[in-house]
């Protein structure tokens, strides 16, 4: 009796198991980001849809919804963000949340789908100019003819997509379906919710819009059903704003962050124009990285950088090399902070002349800023008072008048060596220290020497007396 009840239950185990193998896994919990698209379309809403996009691509997100109240703006960050979206490995929608205007309107073609809120528009997407008066003729046809161009380009398989957002852009395009006009000739097309969701032609199909939500939630749970979806919203911060801003002045400070490097190895010791130097270019290569424009290596280049900056300057003379080596570091970090690397991009396409050509036009903008605002100090400022301050003057008896000069004074320089004086200038490695109520070139040969210390003479060479921290 037993042994039949074992071996049935053994018999049975089997199937049970299968059934369990067969029984359907759970389903996966679609992602979705939502990008905010807010106020008019410029670079900083570039930049910021872009920072959604990166992540987005980085969490490997099933759906970007572009949340979109926007009456329109520059068609340059029209573009930008038109390729950003095409680059966008998963699928992506827009939400006319409430009006999807001119440009708004380019950037929804550009998306998988649009949906709409109850009361959204969309719609008016003739080119304008800055100020909102009409383009030169000639070239608004110019400009439609390409806008044209490109929408149907991307529209391909989209239903009337294309011929609906050409009729938005050509006030001359009569938009005609079947024996239904809906647009004449002389007016722009614009599209409320309900006419964007209305049905035409044979198979009938909407004539722009896939849906209509009162809200976000409504949308997804429509796509997807309630609880089958996570959802993350991009959140603006007020540092990311400061960056985009600082990102618009990158060459100017660039150009200021350099003169004051430049001015700073023309002076002996390191002070207040190294440091605002070093910290000009950090405030380039940081509003970058904020920005999003980088991933963590720059920021390695532009450390090491800036420590072969420092030994050079504090440490160790090596004729400029490891100081040269060092500002290389920090200018590649600069470039590659700026360029705009996408996730999981392959190497030969990222690393491509465009994607280098904006920020080496904004590494060659500071250069030329340095350059001019140096000219004009050797200019202007070498007979002023300021220029006293920051270069040691050629009177001080210095050792660089000596050099080449007549054994007397060489042979009186000698006679120092021994004597004790004071750090005038901090030493790292080169500066001026007093002996005898004199004032002359110096430098340090290990370490650095802190103004006011005492030294003591050690020897001398062509150019600078040789000193080394005195002992107490």
């Amino acid at each position: 009796m037993w042994r039949r009840i074992l071996l049935s239950s053994l018999f049975a185990l089997p199937v049970a198991v299968g059934f369990a193998a067969d029984a359907p896994a759970p389903a996966k919990r679609v992602h979705v980001v939502v990008i905010p698209v807010r106020d008019e379309i410029a670079a900083p809403e570039f930049f910021i849809l872009r920072r959604g996009l990166k992540d987005a691509e980085l969490e490997k997100a099933d759906l970007v919804v572009l949340d979109m109240k926007t009456p329109g703006g520059a068609l340059d960050a029209t573009f930008d963000i038109m390729e950003a979206l095409a680059k966008f490995s998963g699928k992506t929608l827009t939400y006319v949340n409430t009006e999807a205007m001119s440009a708004g309107a380019f950037i929804a073609a550009t998306t998988g789908e649009i949906w709409f809120a109850p009361e959204g528009v969309i719609g008016a997407a003739a080119p304008v100019l800055a100020g909102g008066k009409d383009v030169e003729e000639t070239m608004k046809l110019k400009i439609v003819s390409y806008l044209k161009a490109r929408m149907r380009a991307i529209s391909e398989g989209k239903g009337y997509r294309g011929e609906v957002i050409s009729a938005m852009i050509d006030s001359g395009k009569e938009l005609k379906i079947g024996d239904k006009v809906l647009k004449e000739k002389g007016e722009l097309l614009s599209l409320t919710a309900s006419e964007a969701m209305k049905s035409y032609g044979d198979p009938a199909q909407p004539l722009l819009g896939a849906g209509v939500a009162k809200t976000l939630d409504e949308l997804l749970t429509q796509k997807f059903g309630a609880g089958n979806y996570s959802v993350r919203r991009l959140e603006i911060t007020w540092s990311e704003r400061l960056a985009v801003f600082l990102t618009t002045l990158a060459p100017v400070l660039l150009g200021l962050g350099m003169l004051a490097l430049f001015i700073e190895f023309k002076t002996p010791g390191f002070g207040v124009f190294g440091i605002t130097g070093i910290a000009l270019l950090a405030v380039v290569f940081l509003s970058n990285y904020v920005a999003g424009l980088s991933g963590h290596e720059p920021l390695l280049f532009f450390g090491l950088g800036v420590l072969l900056l420092a030994l050079e300057l504090v440490f160790w003379h090596t004729a400029g090399f490891l100081g040269v080596a060092g500002v290389a570091l920090m200018g590649l970090s600069l470039v590659w902070s700026m360029a705009d690397l996408w996730p999981n991009e392959p190497i030969r396409v990222a690393w491509s002349a465009d994607a280098f050509a904006r920020p080496l036009l904004n590494l060659g903008s500071g250069l030329a800023i340095a350059v001019v605002l140096f000219a004009a100090l050797l200019r202007y400022l070498p007979k002023g008072w300021v220029w006293d301050r920051l270069v040691v003057q050629s009177a001080s008896s210095g050792i660089a008048q000596v050099g080449g000069g007549a054994e007397a004074a060489a042979g009186g320089l000698a006679a120092l060596v021994g004597r004790r004086g004071v750090a005038v200038t901090a030493l790292r490695p080169g500066g001026q220290v007093e002996v005898d109520g004199r004032r002359y070139e110096a430098k340090v040969e290990v370490g650095a020497i802190d103004r006011d210390a005492t030294v003591v003479v050690t020897g001398c060479s062509d150019f600078a007396l040789i000193v080394e921290r005195a002992e107490p």
